[in-house]
C-alpha cells in the first residue's frame, strides 16, 4: 500500500479534482492509486488525507480532503467531520450538504484560478 502513503501523489489527484471543480469518491481515488476499494485501504487513505490537509494548511491553501466523498450521498466520511472545526450539526442531510458545498467551493475557487 505504499502509494496510499504518498501524500504528494494523493495531493496531485485532489488538486486535479479541485481544478476541474469536482469531488471524487473514496472508491474512485483508490482506483486512481491502483487499488480496489476495501475498508482497510480506505482507512489508510484517510490517514494520508489528514497529512495532505495538514500540509495545505502550512502552505496557506484550502483543504482538499473535503473533495473525497462517499458515493452514496456525496459527503465526506465521519473522520472528516470529526476534524472539522467550523461546523456543528449532523453529518448528513441538507445542512451538511450546504456546508460541504461551501468548503469544496473554497478549494475549487483556489485551484481554478490561473496559476
Amino acid at each position: 500500500m505504499s502509494d496510499l502513503w504518498d501524500a504528494d501523489e494523493v495531493r496531485a489527484h485532489l488538486v486535479a479534482c479541485a481544478s476541474a471543480g469536482q469531488a471524487i469518491t473514496y472508491s474512485e481515488l483508490l482506483g486512481h492509486l491502483g487499488y480496489a476499494f476495501s475498508r482497510p485501504k480506505m482507512r489508510a487513505l484517510c490517514k494520508t488525507l489528514e497529512s495532505v490537509d495538514a500540509e495545505a494548511r502550512g502552505r496557506g491553501e484550502p483543504e482538499l480532503a473535503v473533495l473525497v466523498v462517499r458515493q452514496s450521498d456525496g459527503l465526506p466520511g465521519q473522520g472528516w467531520w470529526l476534524a472539522e472545526k467550523d461546523y456543528r450539526g449532523e453529518f448528513e442531510g441538507p445542512k451538511a450538504q450546504r456546508h460541504i458545498a461551501k468548503v469544496q467551493q473554497r478549494a475549487f475557487d483556489y485551484w481554478m484560478k490561473d496559476r
